[in-house]
Order: structure tokens, then sequence, then C-alpha cells
């Protein structure tokens, strides 16, 4: 997008919010776009006053329309979240986007990419990030007072603003959030949801499982709580029927002894008499009666 520097005289001025081009040429483009602009809005879904878009025009002048250029993501700090059709700075507290991004395709011209790292450098951008997927080519600059000085090394750089680290890994650039996790795609993210998902429907299917062998393992116990209390109710009553039949034959040899008592009592008594009758028959012999007379 070109970047004239003309400021038109009139207020009643329309700033527009496309220009009837596509965000990108190719879906590798496309891709990578979308992959910074929306790592870039997860990292900073939290701060409401951080904001992130992509393509959106910057305008930076009031008054004119076209100074303008789109980044494929800017980033502006101090700034509320929420829908903008495009970013008109004298609207947004003077505040410039700090930081920005360009995803580079085979179509790019020298010329273009000159125009907009001098806008970037004339209108306050502290931190532009350049790559070229085609080519896995990062490159990215720094502002240093009026300038816009290339980071070098560029690898392993932490962004000041940001906190994400850059890396070039088997020939493609991974970024990293400051928690170490790493920027995705949104087919990664879909996987990682879908794996997500699979793992807590798995994790629901073993706690649903544990509960039902708890609730068995419960009712199991239950059963054996109520055997147990059966098992020592019959013994119990077995307890007391052998205390019954041990009582009932105490009693029964007591009326034995009794009876036996008695028997010998009755023998005695019946001997006794019968010593006492020879005892009268010898005395009456003695005298001369006979005792059978």
């Amino acid at each position: 997008m070109s970047t004239p520097s003309t400021i038109l005289p009139t207020e009643e001025i329309d700033y527009p919010d496309s220009d009837g081009q596509p965000m990108a040429e190719n879906t590798l483009q496309f891709r990578w776009i979308t992959t910074i602009q929306g790592g870039l809005d997860a990292l900073f879904r939290d701060n409401p006053d951080v904001f992130v878009a992509g393509d959106l025009f910057w305008y930076p002048v009031q008054g004119s329309n076209t100074i303008r250029t789109a980044p494929d993501a800017l980033v502006a700090f101090g700034r509320p979240k929420g829908y903008r059709g495009s970013y008109m700075q004298w609207r947004e507290g003077n505040i410039a986007p700090q930081v920005v991004w360009e995803i580079l395709s085979p179509g790019n011209r020298a010329g273009e990419l000159d125009d907009k790292f001098e806008f970037y450098r004339r209108y306050g951008v502290e931190e532009y990030y350049q790559y070229d997927p085609d080519r896995d080519r990062l490159r990215g600059w720094r502002r240093e007072g009026d300038q816009l000085r290339e980071i070098l090394p560029i690898e392993g750089w932490i962004s000041p603003r940001l906190g994400i680290r850059l890396e070039m890994e088997a020939g493609e650039l991974v970024i990293y959030r400051p928690d170490g996790e790493r920027f995705q795609t949104y087919l990664e993210m879909e996987q990682d949801k879908r794996e997500e998902r699979c793992g807590r429907l798995a994790a629901e299917a073993r706690t649903e499982q544990e509960q039902q062998r708890a609730n068995e393992e419960r009712q199991r116990a239950e059963q054996e709580r109520q055997r147990a209390n059966e098992e020592r109710q019959r013994a119990n009553e077995e307890r007391l029927q052998r205390e019954a039949a041990q009582q009932r034959a105490e009693q029964e040899q007591q009326r034995a002894e009794q009876e036996r008592q008695q028997r010998q009592t009755a023998q005695t008594q019946a001997e006794q008499e019968r010593q006492r009758a020879e005892q009268l028959a010898a005395k009456l012999r003695a005298l001369g009666i006979d005792p059978e007379a």
C-alpha cells in the first residue's frame, strides 16, 4: 500500500476502512498473518488496555486520508479493545501503534517495503518485524531516537514490548510466548482443543468408572455389613438357644438329683421303720409276746 504525504485541506474528509485489496496474496502469507495477529490477540486478551488488529488502516495524521498504511498486525498499548473500522491516531489519544508486523509475499516490491519502513520510522513505531515465509527470512528493527535500527542478531530476540521470543527452527519462524508456549496456527489450536476435549472426556469417563466402582464397592460393603449383621444375629440366636438348652439340662439334672435324694430319703425312712419294727418285735419276744399274734 502506498503512503503519500498529501494532507487534504477540508475537514469533511472520508477515511476509508478498506482499499479493496485482499488481505493476503497466498495461503502461506495468510496463515502467518492470522497466526501472528491471533497469537498477539490471545497474548493480551486479559489486558483491556492493549489493542491488537490485523490488516487495519492506520491514519496517523488528522486531515489526510492518503497518509495511511495497513500493517499485517499491529499492537497499540494504552488503547482499549473494541471495534474499529480504522485506527485514527488522533482519536486514540495520539498514541501510535508501538509494534507492527509485516508478512512478505512474492508480490512485495522493494519500493513498497521502503515506503512502509519510512512510514513506521516517521510515525513512531517502536518495534517493526518483517517475516518472509517463502525465503524463511526474519528481520526486525527497534527504535533508537528518531531511527529504527536493525536488530542483530534477530534469532533468540525477546521483544521488549511484547515479551515474545523469536526463533528460527528447522528453517521456519517460531514465536514463543513469555510462558514458553509457542504461537499456533488455527489448525494447531483446533487440534489441541480436540486433544484437550478428548482428554477431558476420557478423564470424565475414568471418573465415572471410578465412581461406579466406588458405588459397587459401597454396595458390596453394605451387603457384607448386612450379612455380618445377619451372621451376628444368627450367632446370638444360636447362643441363646444353647444357653436355654443348657439351662433346661441343668434343670433336668436338678430334678433328677432331687428325685434321687427323695428316693434315698424314702429308703432311709423305710430302713429306719424296719429297724424300729425289729426292735419292737425283739422287745415283745423278750416279754414272751409273739409280735405276729
